[in-house]
């Protein structure tokens, strides 16, 4: 199975929407404000989908799949 493309891209480019961390782009959050998210609750929708697989890719070290992405939009 492919990992979905567009949700990659959707973590480097989308916009925390609201809390500690407004502003700042998905791939850019702590792990500790995503561990934070995985004891409390992900939001619902397309948000909470996008912080659980943001939540898995540092969970197990997998931050270097999105550098491509990140490099090309720099």
């Amino acid at each position: 199975m492919q990992p979905d493309h567009q949700l990659f891209v959707q973590l480097v480019e989308m916009p925390m929407p609201f809390g500690k961390y407004k502003g700042r782009r998905l791939y850019q959050l702590p792990v500790s404000y995503l561990e934070w998210f995985q004891r409390e609750g992900f939001p619902t929708g397309k948000l909470g989908i996008l912080l659980q697989t943001m939540y898995e890719i540092k969970l197990n070290g997998l931050e270097d799949l999105l550098k491509p992405l990140i490099q090309e939009r720099q």
